[in-house]
């Protein structure tokens, strides 16, 4: 050790005092840092290792100093957000400083949105796949609900208009948002907003665009009072519980549309053509015995002869349902295979990720071929297009009375409801501490912007957008680095950064919008049920972090094959059960009024996702411990 004292004069830092226990648990605090350990990995040569090892040790200098428990490097714009604390009531009435705050907080790092991440190993190899991912997730459910717009206002708002729409709109989102991950889109409870303001104007006789306007200008005047009231702390007071059973709501729903459109298919083509064929047998048989006394050889084959032709299109009818339920089912298997393909030990690793980054529109492509060319002869269900001669008219305002503009407030209000949960819990989800994003949240800021832009899309008779889950959870996973960890013999995945960018919104909004130049073709080589694979795909792939997902799991597992998770280390067994029992039941409530076959009824699940929150508070602790509920609601 005395050699030590005669290198580097000015290296004070160095000691040879330190026993050999001191030295592991410097190592040690070291190592347990994952972005430390992925830079590690990238070395080449032993001098940068050093350098990595070196810098480290600064780092945890400097952390202790300032008493961070673990220290977070972002170039020179280092963004230590301190943890949240209940709103106050005075917190509502500083008019305007949510977004202010917002906008000081992300305002420095915005060039980097555009810069971060273009420089380095894999960048841009990640940006293309990320934003041809994003592309497929964002067009594919559009023209799905656009189909759907296009039965519901009898093609006011047709697929024309919602890929219009959903390419302005999150465009410029992607330009001026604070929180450029989370995707904009168009959604099914959308969808059946603009189904019942159609049903209203049937039944009041009033002007559909004007009514449909009306509404939406008064959605966003409650939004951009929520934004300045800062009403959005309110998210504060959601637990990580809440936001599992809403965001498992999202997913449910996604299957139950992927069910409802197969539904429809096998009534259309599999039980229509059958129902078809007994009453065409039937009068077969009739037309048969009455011509039997006048010419019996000449009169049976002309009478089977139409029956052979309806057998022939009973069995076309079931070709193409059968055909379109293997369509949908091979999306999904193919999707969610290639997904899972960076966990094999198959290939080289990069070759792997960019596989599961491109699983979605492989899926697609491939299965629209299979069907569209490989299977022409059978009819397969695809959406109506209707080419619209003006995407951008103007609704006439005036052609309402005051008390139908009273009406629309009345659910424009509710609508508010809606955009305000699900835009600030998108929000919360694609911002959640696991994800480990660096730059800071924007909601106040971003709640106003939604205001902003559906502002136009209103006046314009365009579909509404706002975030939506669980495209903005993905999108973020997309862009992340994750690495893979053994614990008592499970394997986890752990994000270690994120490229935060605006490019990949960016590049998707815009090839969305050049998408309007594909129609009618190629794009209605895609057929309905593999957008219902699509459906199926995404919801799959949300639950794979969905903790109450994965607490209802345990119920039909072993205890010996319970995982190492933080709750079931500090939880007892039964309260785990009740806990999930509980969220179990308020899921199965939330889907009562959001799955209801009313209308109107649909209408108001927005007030039961508020009311979870009196429940959560105040319900729950009088059954299970509040150390508990706290523990299980923890991160990690």
């Amino acid at each position: 050790m005395g050699s030590k004292e005669g290198e580097g004069n000015g290296d004070k830092t160095e000691k040879s005092t330190k026993t050999a226990t001191e030295v592991g648990r410097t190592f040690a605090t070291m190592f347990s840092d994952i972005t430390f350990r992925k830079k590690l990995l990238e070395t080449r040569t032993v001098e940068e290792f050093k350098e990595a090892l070196v810098h480290q040790r600064y780092l945890l200098t400097m952390a202790s100093q300032h008493r961070h428990k673990s220290s977070k490097k972002y170039s020179v714009h280092s963004v230590f957000l301190p943890p949240p604390q209940p709103p106050q009531r005075k917190d509502f009435f500083s008019v305007g400083k949510g977004i202010w705050d917002d906008i000081v907080r992300r305002f420095p790092v915005y060039p980097l949105d555009f810069t971060d991440g273009l420089i380095g190993d894999k960048a841009v190899g990640k940006y293309i796949t990320t934003t041809i991912f994003l592309y497929f997730t964002c067009l594919l459910p559009t023209i799905a609900f656009g189909s759907l717009n296009d039965e519901n206002t009898k093609g006011v708002i047709d697929v024309q208009k919602t890929i219009a729409g959903q390419s302005i709109g999150s465009l410029f989102y992607a330009l001026f948002s604070g929180q450029p991950l989370v995707v904009l889109l168009t959604t099914a409870p959308l969808a059946l907003y603009i189904h019942v303001i159609q049903g209203i104007c049937d039944d009041y006789q009033l002007n559909f665009k004007a009514f449909y306007a009306w509404t939406g200008l008064w959605n966003s005047f409650f939004l951009g009072l929520y934004a300045f009231f800062n009403l959005s702390l309110v998210m504060k007071v959601f637990k990580r519980s809440t936001e599992e059973i809403i965001a498992l709501f999202i997913s449910i729903t996604f299957v139950l549309d992927a069910v409802k459109g197969m539904v429809k298919i096998f009534r259309k083509y599999y039980h229509g053509h059958h129902s078809h064929d007994k009453t065409a047998s039937l009068v077969s048989l009739l037309s048969l015995n009455t011509s039997i006394h006048t010419d019996l050889n000449t009169n049976v084959l002309t009478t089977l002869h139409p029956q052979l032709q309806i057998d022939s299109h009973m069995d076309a009818g079931r070709d193409t349902a059968v055909l379109s339920l293997l369509i949908m089912l091979g999306t999904l298997w193919l999707g969610y295979t290639l997904y899972q393909f960076k966990r094999r030990p198959y290939l080289h690793p990069y070759v792997r990720e960019v596989l599961s980054d491109l699983a979605l529109p492989i899926s697609v492509l491939a299965f629209s071929v299979i069907s569209s060319y490989y299977f022409q002869d059978i009819p397969m269900s695809k959406f109506r297009y209707n080419p619209s001669e003006n995407l951008f008219e103007l609704a006439q305002m005036d052609l309402l009375s005051l008390g139908a503009v009273g009406s629309a407030m009345g659910l424009g209000f509710l609508l508010s409801m809606l955009f305000f949960i699900e835009q600030n819990l998108v929000a919360a989800l694609a911002n959640a501490p696991e994800n480990r994003l660096v730059k800071g949240t924007a909601y106040h800021w971003d709640l106003l912007l939604i205001a902003l832009i559906n502002t136009g899309l209103s006046l314009f008779g365009l579909p509404w957008i706002h975030a939506a889950y669980p495209h903005s959870p993905l999108h973020v996973r997309a862009l992340a680095f994750v690495e893979e960890r053994v614990e008592h013999g499970h394997i986890y995945e752990t994000i270690v950064s994120v490229k935060e960018t605006r490019l990949t919104s960016l590049g998707a909004s815009i090839l969305v919008g050049l998408s309007l130049l594909l129609l009618p073709f190629p794009l209605q080589w895609i057929p309905k049920p593999v957008l219902y694979g699509l459906f199926l795909y995404i919801a799959l792939t949300s639950i794979d972090c969905n903790q109450l997902f994965e607490r209802v799991a345990l119920l039909l597992k072993e205890q010996t094959a319970y995982p190492p998770t933080h709750y079931i280390r500090r939880v007892p067994q039964r309260k785990i059960h009740y806990f999930t029992g509980l969220q179990v039941l308020q899921l199965l409530l939330l889907c009562v009024f959001g799955m209801s076959p009313l209308p109107y009824m649909k209408m108001i699940f927005p007030l039961i996702m508020i009311l979870m929150i009196p429940i959560r508070y105040n319900l729950l602790p009088r059954i299970i411990e509040a150390k508990y509920l706290d523990a299980m609601d923890a991160e990690h």
